[in-house]
């Protein structure tokens, strides 16, 4: 059995989880509500505040997705309860974020500045001209509108100067040498 999909979810206080005849969870919280469409071979149960997926059977099929559908209804209810955020910084002389109104703006050694907008229900701030923070309560969307920040401008080896995640580590190459 699979070691992820036999942990059983505890939901918060605070936190109602509804799911509907075609496997479709829908998770509310303090931060915001969430929904998916989950398998209709798996079986979600909600017992005394006790979440759980069990699989119909041993096909190699339901056991890929016995541990799938309980990490994705852990960060449901993770995200709404808690909520999600990734830190990115930005490397190099010149580079800044700044915000203006929902707009990010991105000055990062273009002839022009990037600006981003994020989508509804993922909030970025800028505490300071280095530093971004994506915040929101779908794990997937955060983690996605922070890889397109860091598209804009990733770390290159040579410098290490660019946008990267908080506590990234970049190896360092060495450059040309002369003759």
């Amino acid at each position: 059995m699979s070691r992820i999909g036999k942990k059983i979810l505890e939901i918060p206080a605070g936190v109602t989880v509804t799911i509907a005849s075609d496997n479709t969870v829908t998770v509310r919280g303090t931060k915001g509500e969430l929904t998916r469409s989950f398998n209709p071979d798996m079986k979600i149960t909600i017992e005394d505040n006790i979440l759980t997926v069990s699989r119909p059977s041993d096909v190699k099929e339901h056991r890929a997705l016995h541990g799938t559908t309980r990490s994705l209804l852990g960060n449901m209810v993770e995200g709404v309860s808690k909520g999600f955020e990734k830190g990115l910084e930005l490397v190099g002389v010149g580079y800044r974020a700044t915000k203006s109104g929902n707009k990010l703006i991105l000055n990062v050694g273009y002839s022009h500045p990037v600006e981003m907008t994020p989508e509804e229900g993922i909030e970025i701030e800028v505490p300071a001209q280095t530093k971004i923070i994506v915040k929101g309560t779908d794990k997937e969307r955060v983690g996605a509108i922070a890889a397109n920040i860091r598209d804009v401008r990733p770390p290159e080896p040579y410098k290490g100067k660019g946008i990267r995640y908080e506590g990234e580590f970049v190896r360092r190459k060495e450059g040309k040498t002369a003759k």
